[in-house]
């Protein structure tokens, strides 16, 4: 009965923990979810407690990462039923980490609060890293709302998760000490003072220490939001109806707009094949003073790569050629997806049916370090939907010229899910880090402009044909986490690491002596 007790908190408590994410956005239950787990792993059964953290990320994963059955039913054409395994499957996968955590605490008889973010933060990396990564639902997203958001622009969203779980060990044990072992209760407040000085700290820090606006380099964008159903998109019959939406989208801000945006893959076809739709755009552009940067699938003929890009039309600079794509200023998507934009084992998977057979399932990388686009002489250091949860990846690719972060997406493939919420999340997170404004062009929502304290400035109404125009300044100067990414962070935890191996080893010697 005990056990069955304990399976069923693992199970609520993983659950509650999606309650902290878009569009819920109740950041407590961040706490609320990792002390669940805490308590779980404690239990004096060692099997108990690791199925317990399997079962916790289980119903965590499974619930969190719903919205991907609506691309592997829909557009996957995979049946309903099986559309929810596979995203079982992938829980189950995901929940290996927490398991990983709850082994490790039990294999080393983890007691120092500090420690647990530590092994929490490094079974974290190996869930961002093994097979490419996925490091969706980090728990440090949950807080970009809280008092604690000031970690961020210091320490990145890996800092905030491992304030999260810091937290939740400092609480968890503060219970503990009050209900079964009130020596321990001493040792717990210190750690709670400590806890809520760094918290404080963090409540008080301002980034505007770090980065400042410069009003004078503002610009007026226009965000193009065609809202072309995905089952539509890559219908060739509906290609000139799509021509048609973004050529009038672009006509109504052409002039009034220093910059209009259109999201990823906007015109559903080869770039290589629409020259005269950009010949005509190039033309227009020029006369008009306005430049456009349009999401696009561009042939590389040179290198023979299909790449998700966005290309540069109208800047005088580097103007878009007639009859030469590779001559357009471009940036190309280097972390693709797995299974939605390439199939690894491609030639034993794809021959098992459609789920292994997306529409643009066929792309190649780009480079990892890319140039920042540039669009009137401001610099945006830009990331293609997937890409803008990899912290690391922007941080690295952000130079000292960077004005503004730019993201397309088309989050059409998760329908009117939880997915493009928690989406749009984790590109705020990405503008508080580095201290940058975001702006944010999407198919069918949610395209918004994001100010550098990762705050909506404006947001475009999801599931409608619009446009959203923003007059944005820039910001000068770096973060601490823009200069270092998450290098501070890591010595931090290798530094607590050592410093308790050390205390261990002091205090057996003691005994040792004394014995």
């Amino acid at each position: 009965m005990n056990n069955i007790f304990t399976y069923i908190i693992a199970i609520l408590t993983g659950a509650a923990g999606v309650l902290a994410f878009s569009p819920f956005d109740l950041w407590g239950f961040a706490y609320v979810s990792l002390i669940g787990l805490l308590f779980v792993i404690k239990n004096p059964q060692k099997k108990t407690a690791l199925l317990s953290a399997f079962l916790w990320g289980l119903s965590f994963f499974s619930i969190g990462v719903s919205w991907l059955h609506v691309s592997i039913h829909q557009f996957g054409g995979s049946p309903l039923w099986l559309s929810y395994i596979l995203v079982v499957v992938l829980a189950a996968y995901l929940s290996l980490y927490p398991l990983l955590f709850a082994y490790i605490v039990r294999r080393f008889n983890v007691t120092s609060l500090v420690i647990f973010p530590v092994i929490w933060t490094f079974t974290e990396f190996l869930r961002g890293w093994i097979f490419t990564g996925f490091p969706w639902l980090q728990f440090g997203y949950t807080q970009i709302d809280s008092p604690f958001y000031g970690i961020a622009p210091l320490f990145g969203v890996t800092g905030l998760t491992f304030f999260v779980m810091w937290a939740s060990a400092v609480i968890f044990t503060g219970i503990s000490a009050l209900i079964q072992t009130p020596k321990k209760l001493p040792v717990a407040l210190v750690n709670a003072l400590l806890l809520l000085s760094v918290g404080g700290l963090a409540a008080l820090s301002s980034q505007k220490i770090f980065v400042k606006e410069v009003p004078e380099k503002a610009l007026t964008v226009t965000l193009a939001q065609g809202n072309i159903e995905q089952n539509l998109k890559w219908d060739p019959q509906y290609l000139y109806a799509t021509l048609d939406i973004y050529r009038k989208l672009i006509l109504e801000h052409l002039a009034t707009s220093d910059l209009i945006v259109l999201p990823e893959s906007a015109l559903p076809a080869l770039e290589n094949q629409l020259q005269p739709f950009y010949q005509a755009l190039q033309t227009a552009t020029q006369e008009k003073g306005t430049e456009v940067l349009i999401g696009s699938v561009y042939h590389d003929e040179k290198s023979g790569k299909l790449l998700n890009s966005i290309v540069s039309v109208g800047n005088s600079a580097q103007p878009y050629q007639a009859g030469n794509a590779a001559s357009a200023m471009r940036y190309s998507k280097h972390h693709l997806v797995p299974f939605g934009e390439y199939v690894p084992l491609e030639n034993l998977l794809r021959p098992l049916g459609s789920v292994f057979n997306l529409p643009m399932s066929a792309f190649q990388s780009g480079d990892f370090i890319q140039k920042p686009l540039l669009a009137k002489g401001r610099a945006l250091t830009p990331a293609i939907c997937y890409e803008i949860i990899l912290g690391s990846q922007l941080q690295q690719n952000l130079q000292p010229n960077t004005d503004f972060l730019l993201t397309v997406s088309n989050d059409a493939w998760f329908g009117d899910s939880i997915g493009p919420w928690q989406h749009l999340q984790m590109a705020r997170m990405r503008a508080l880090e580095l201290g940058k404004p975001l702006i944010r062009a999407t198919n069918t929502g949610i395209s918004v402009f994001i100010n550098a304290q990762g705050k909506v400035i404006s947001q475009a109404p999801q599931f409608e044909q619009t446009a959203l125009t923003e007059k944005i300044a820039p910001t000068e100067g770096k973060t601490p986490y823009a200069a270092l990414g998450d290098k501070p962070l890591y010595l931090l935890a290798f530094i607590f690491v050592m410093l308790r191996v050390l205390a261990i080893f002091i205090k057996r010697k003691v005994l040792k002596s004394a014995v």
